[in-house]
């Protein structure tokens, strides 16, 4: 498993932009993103095989950010079982709160999505930050 890519917005509906690195913080969440503050939603993660079944079933390919969330990953499938469970990337250890419910608004990206990403979890996990650490892409990605 491994980091593809980090994604943060500055604030409310701005645009995603991705970075190569940064700081994941109890305090903060990712480096720069608004809506990091401490709690259940502080920092969401996404797999890359669960976000291309979305876009097959919608007919299309569309860019990860589009989905809002603040890191993608590789070679995992996310569901309930992972609810409890920590993620650590990089020198960052992240605690699985729960299913980053498919929001209504993802229809607005491309009609069907909010549907595409609503089974097996395909939206995500959301986490709260248990550890600060350094990220970088390419960093592996282990479920401890």
């Amino acid at each position: 498993m491994q980091l593809l890519d980090i994604a943060f917005r500055p604030k409310s509906r701005a645009p995603m932009q991705t970075k190569l690195e940064a700081m994941v913080s109890k305090v903060a969440g990712v480096e720069g993103d608004f809506r990091g503050k401490p709690g259940k939603r502080q920092v969401t993660v996404m797999s890359f095989e669960q976000w291309q079944l979305a876009c097959d079933e919608v007919g299309t390919t569309l860019p990860w950010t589009v989905r809002r969330a603040n890191l993608l990953v590789d070679g995992v499938s996310f569901d309930a079982s992972m609810v409890g469970q920590q993620i650590k990337i990089g020198q960052c250890i992240l605690y699985v709160t729960g299913e980053t419910d498919p929001c209504p608004k993802m229809d607005a990206q491309h009609q069907g999505l909010t549907q595409a990403l609503t089974p097996d979890w395909r939206g995500g996990v959301c986490c709260r930050v248990i550890s600060d650490g350094r990220i970088k892409v390419g960093d592996k990605v282990m479920i401890i």
